[in-house]
Order: structure tokens, then sequence, then C-alpha cells
């Protein structure tokens, strides 16, 4: 394993953490006092400057008009990009678009790449992934009650979604339906295109999470689908692969999740740092620092976010060599290992801050209001450590 970082990787890295700091991490008050729609036209025009200096879309290939760079690489950008809320949006990597992009990259039509693909990679519109129902338990992905039936040259989709990331704006949605109810639990599913002006996908409204329903980009939607009718041509792959082909997804989409939570940490370790040596608590000058529950709440955290960070690049540099499946366990390590990394450090850093970190005068609130859902979301962490453990015991039984 050789995690050492190029030249060429290291100058990169200097012009997005410069960038981050000097254009992006300015923009965060105005972000967490106003509405995400109210400010794309700023963030658009950084979205040009980061064009210019060709560092738009890193992890895209570079026939896609990306940068080409290698999951471990694009790991790397993402924690750099991940101190800020903004950072992935302004670089063309956030999520949902990222693993949109990668399914219709590997499984879209010509036409469907044509018509999608090419304007997603560049950034002229928006997508969103819904797959996440209201009444359906997410720890159980095959349990889906959306169904996509057809008629005709069409399919008719009929079903309730919610935590429809991003759905607010977008072009078009990657729906999981039920095409075929007979086949085998994990052949039932397809993943199919769905415009959002199509008559019958329905918006019902963005979800409040924990008191802020957000706008644009930075908001989840739950919608309706009702009879809503698209032609067949719109599937991904073949029919009954949708399953499949969001384990494609899920693997990559996992590392860059937790390089991006690294980035939170980093940010907040910084801050819970400067607020300790800065905060002084009695007349003689002394400082939070000087308490021993700090250091030790400051030395675990360095210790925490340093073997979450290898454990990830180790999972990002197994995948680039021998394949997602093959490092399945190492993504479900880090899975939760890196979400509750997370927690800890955001939660040390507001407590250090005290009453101004339950405001949004700094940006340790919005981290700790939107980052709790890490947890969850991509597979609730009981689900990812049952699932190891119980591969894990049957392979002593096996042994013994």
């Amino acid at each position: 394993m050789d995690f050492e970082i190029s030249e060429k990787m290291q100058v990169i890295l200097d012009m997005i953490n410069e960038f981050v700091d000097k254009e992006l991490l300015p923009l965060e008050p105005e972000f967490l006092s106003t509405e995400f729609v109210d400010m794309l036209p700023v963030l658009e025009e950084k979205r040009q400057m980061v064009r210019k200096m060709e560092l738009w879309a890193p992890n895209h290939p570079k026939e896609l008009g990306g940068m080409g760079l290698s999951l471990l690489e694009h790991g790397l950008i993402s924690e750099a990009l991940g101190r800020s809320p903004i950072g992935h949006y302004v670089f063309g990597c956030q999520a949902p678009d990222a693993g949109n992009i990668e399914i219709l990259h590997l499984h879209g039509t010509e036409q469907q790449k044509e018509e999608y693909l090419k304007p997603l990679v560049e950034g002229k519109i928006r997508s969103c992934f819904s797959m996440t129902e209201v009444d359906m338990p997410g720890s159980n992905p095959v349990m889906l009650e959306t169904t996509a039936e057809k008629d005709g040259d069409d399919y008719v989709i009929n079903g309730h979604k919610w935590y429809s990331s991003s759905a607010d704006g977008s072009k078009f949605s990657i729906v999981m339906a039920v095409t075929n109810p007979e086949a085998p639990p994990y052949l039932q599913a397809s993943m199919i295109i769905v415009p959002t002006d199509t008559p019958g996908f329905n918006l019902v409204r963005n979800i409040p999470v924990m008191g802020h329903k957000g706008s644009d980009y930075a908001s989840h939607a739950e919608i309706l689908f009702q009879s809503c009718r698209v032609p067949q041509k719109n599937i991904l792959g073949n029919e009954g692969h949708g399953f499949v082909i969001a384990q494609e997804r899920l693997g990559p989409g996992r590392i860059h999740h937790c390089m991006r939570w690294l980035g939170i940490c980093s940010r907040t370790f910084d801050l819970m740092c400067k607020r300790a040596n800065e905060r002084k608590i009695s007349p003689d000058g002394k400082t939070l620092g000087t308490r021993q529950i700090i250091r030790a709440w400051i030395a675990e955290s360095a210790a925490e976010i340093q073997a979450a960070r290898l454990m990830t690049l180790h999972a990002a540099w197994k995948i680039d060599k021998v394949g997602a499946k093959e490092a399945r366990f190492d993504v479900s390590f880090i899975k939760f290992m890196v979400a509750n990394t997370m927690q800890r450090v955001i939660d040390r850093a507001l407590q250090v801050h005290g009453g101004l970190g339950m405001t949004d005068d700094c940006i340790i609130a919005f981290f700790y209001r939107h980052e709790r859902a890490a947890r969850i979301y991509d597979g609730a962490d009981e689900v990812h450590k049952m699932s190891v453990a119980k591969k894990i015991l049957r392979s002593y039984q096996e042994n013994k």
C-alpha cells in the first residue's frame, strides 16, 4: 500500500485548499442565513473560476469533461472540499449527481448520454435519485412498493418516495421501481430515467430536516408518482438489474461520503483547537486549552481522525486495485467508523464553543444538524455492523 501523493496531485490539492479558504469559506455566513436558490448567481461565478482553473469534475472521466482522477485521488480532493458545505457543488462533483453520472456513463444508451449525461457533467442541469420510500425500511432495500408497469411502449410509475435529495430544481430523477415482481427479490427492480416535468411526477414538499427545509440543491424532497408515464427506452441497463447497478454505485459513493466527512472532521477540529487556545476562562488569562479534559478531547479527536482517514484511504486504494466487491468489508467498516468519528468530533467542537457552537454564527451547528444523518443513509450503522459480523463469524465456522 502506497498512499504517497504525487507532485502533481499535491499541487492540485494546494490549489483547491487555497480556493476553499479564499473563495468559499467567506461565503458561508450568507449560506447559513439565506436560501440556497438565492445564492446560485454567486455560486455560478465560483464554478466558472473552477472551470478556468481546469479543476472541474475531478472524479469524472476525461472523455466526459472531468479530470479523470482515480478513486483514491478523488478521495483526497473530496476531503479538501468537504471542509465547506458548498465545496463539492462548486467543483461539480456533488451527490447525487456524481453517482448518477457514474450510472449513466456505465449503463446509459448513446441517446441517454447525449440528453442527460453530457449536460449533467457540464453542470448545466442537476438530477436526483429516488429510491427511499416513506413506508418501507431503508435497511432492506429490496422492499419497494413503487411499481413501473408496462403499457404499450411506456412504463407507468406509481409510488411514494422521500429523501430524494436535490430534487428541487432537478431536470430528471433516476427512479428505482419494481418492474419484475415475480423475479427473485434482487432482480425485481429497475432504474428508470424520469424527467421531473413529466405529468404524474409530483414534488410534494422539501422535507424539513431538523427545522430546515432548504431549497434547490440543498434540499430533500418527498415525491409522489401518480400514473407517471415514461418511455420504456428510459430504462438504465437491463430490466430487473436495478440493485446490481445500485451496488456498483454504493462502493465508490461511500468513499466519497467518508472523505467528505473527514473534511468536516478537519474543519471542526481546526475550529476546536483555535477556540481552545483563544477562549479565556479566568482573570489570569488561562484558556480552555489549559484544561485536561479539553486536551484529552483534542488528542482523542486527532487520533480518531487519523485512524478513520487511513482506513478510508485503504478502502479507496483497494477498490482501485481489486474492485468494489473485494473491498466490501473495508467499505462497510469505514461507513460506520468514519460517520461516528465525525459525530464525536463535531460534538466535541460544539461543546468547546459553548453557546456560540449552538448558533449559526459559526459552521459547527450546521454540521451538527445535517450530518447526523450520516449514520442512517447508505445503510444504517447497525445494518453494516450486523452484516460484517455475520460474515466474519461464518468464516470462522468454515475454517473450523
